[in-house]
């Protein structure tokens, strides 16, 4: 770590990082008959039973291509192992994701980082002199952050100075944690695995974003680069190339804005392709700001991105109802049927 435009640390450090988040497995067990009876419920209740039966209508759809995007620290706080299992139980066929999910978090834990169970009363001013970072009431370790960057930065150092889109970078990543991971089982080498890719169109804005400012610095004349614009390409290119479309949402955000809008780019590309078939959205942002990350799914169809017949907005802290939607879909296995889309094929020519 570079200390010196940094804090002078404390002594506290381990009294903060001893208890590790521990992530949620789905497999361990059986929702179904809590989801049920949350449907003969009122109020989000019912609206997580409903959501809970569109996504399973999606993975049932042999024609329906799923979509999952992550926006926010759902994965800090323990629903990481979620993500993957939904990608290894082919229940995912592609994730767009912001940075932070996929480095800061993903990436982070794979290479043997963890995350922290803390407070979100604790005083700021001394997990900063502690070099702790706090979201909400989750605990990151700076030092240990700053060495992602480094890593991120190492691996960019060997690739070939050209453009990539993140979803490459991200292969890139997927194939240097198949040999090199400490913790196996990340949502990027499961995604690896099992071809199936990762985009995240605001890449930079996470520890990614640091590690390749280092890379380029190091390398001013022969870099590597990000290219968006084909990433925006490519990810359409999967929509046009898919029958039908379900997206099923954790958060708002870029994530969510940049896959509904592959409907729209195809449109102008002078494709005839439907709208997103299917729409599940879990969210507490609140619809009257207008942003993006609350905008109602309904809102969405007046664009042209989202049909009507099969949505629902979930407005609940994720962590709360997520692994109960996620565990009823595992126990029903109607993914034992599925056949996988290995959309990353399409682009490793």
């Amino acid at each position: 770590m570079n200390k010196k435009n940094g804090p002078t640390l404390g002594h506290n450090k381990k009294s903060f990082l001893k208890n590790p988040v521990t992530h949620i497995d789905i497999t361990d067990f059986d929702s179904r008959k809590i989801i049920e009876s949350m449907g003969k419920m009122s109020f989000t209740s019912r609206d997580t039973a409903n959501a809970s039966k569109i996504f399973n209508e999606m993975i049932e759809d042999k024609d329906c291509t799923i979509f999952l995007t992550l926006a926010g620290s759902t994965s800090a706080a323990g629903c990481m192992q979620i993500y993957s299992d939904l990608v290894k139980y082919n229940m995912v066929d592609a994730v767009v994701a912001t940075g932070a999910s996929i480095i800061d978090m993903d990436f982070f834990e794979a290479i043997g980082f963890r995350h922290y169970q803390g407070s979100q009363f604790q005083d700021d001013a001394e997990l900063r002199n502690n070099y702790i970072d706090r979201i909400y009431d989750t605990y990151i370790d700076e030092e240990e952050l700053q060495a992602c960057d480094k890593i991120i930065c190492d691996i960019a150092n060997k690739l070939k100075p050209k453009s990539y889109t993140s979803r490459e970078f991200i292969w890139e990543l997927g194939k240097f944690l198949s040999k090199n991971s400490k913790k196996k089982g990340s949502l990027i080498e499961t995604a690896y695995n099992n071809n199936v890719p990762i985009f995240c169109p605001a890449f930079t804005d996470s520890s990614a974003g640091f590690g390749l400012v280092m890379h380029q610095e190091q390398n001013p004349k022969n870099h590597i680069t990000i290219d968006s614009i084909r990433e925006f390409r490519e990810l359409t290119e999967i929509k046009i190339k898919s029958k039908q479309s379900g997206l099923f949402m954790i958060g708002g955000g870029v994530p969510k804005n940049f896959v509904q809008d592959t409907v729209v780019c195809a449109e102008l590309l002078g494709k005839k392709i439907d709208m997103h078939k299917y729409a599940v959205q879990i969210t507490v942002a609140d619809t009257r700001d207008g942003a993006c990350s609350s905008s109602t799914l309904k809102e969405a169809s007046s664009w042209g991105k989202v049909d009507l017949s099969k949505e629902q907005m979930v407005f609940a802290e994720a962590t709360s109802v997520l692994p109960l939607i996620a565990s009823d879909a595992f126990h029903k296995e109607i993914w034992k049927k599925r056949e996988r889309r290995n959309f990353q094929n399409l682009f490793n020519k």
